[in-house]
């Protein structure tokens, strides 16, 4: 079976930042589009329970991404028997009529999102976050390496 491939982008907000949340807590926080995609970086860590999670995509991505592919589903299945109402029309015996088209779901666009996270630039390894004010004052751990830091001025 081929392998199909349906692409997106996820906006990053004004700084650069891309929302991602934990599969694990469901905390919301934003790294940099350059650390998500940077290949020295191992493994992302949550900031707020310090567990590495298969997914961080968030609930609106995972919808995006389903909803474009149950559209592309249903062009095929109207492209299938609009090519089906074509091959009858040579066959004396049997004829078949496609009906309406299969409609399409609205594809809701991605926003940034959350804006009420603060800036961190963890002192472990200089990479930055955006982070909800609470965990900046009573601690989180380094998404980037997974370090355990306390208290940001």
């Amino acid at each position: 079976m081929d392998s199909i491939a349906l692409e997106f982008s996820i906006p990053a907000d004004d700084d650069g930042y891309i929302l991602l949340q934990c599969g694990h807590c469901g905390e919301y926080f934003k790294l940099t589009a350059e650390d998500c995609e940077n290949d020295d970086i191992l493994r992302i860590v949550c900031p707020a329970c310090g567990l590495e999670s298969e997914t961080y995509l968030t609930d609106d991505v995972i919808q995006l991404a389903l909803t474009m592919a149950d559209n592309y589903a249903m062009d095929l299945v109207n492209n299938m028997f609009k090519d089906l109402e074509r091959k009858s029309r040579h066959n004396s015996n049997l004829q078949f009529k496609s009906g309406k088209k299969l409609k399409h779901e609205y594809e809701n666009p991605l926003h940034s999102g959350i804006q009420a996270l603060e800036e961190v630039t963890f002192p472990c390894c200089h990479h930055s976050a955006k982070i909800k004010p609470l965990l900046k004052m009573t601690g989180c751990y380094c998404p980037c390496c997974g370090v355990k830091n306390y208290e940001f001025e």
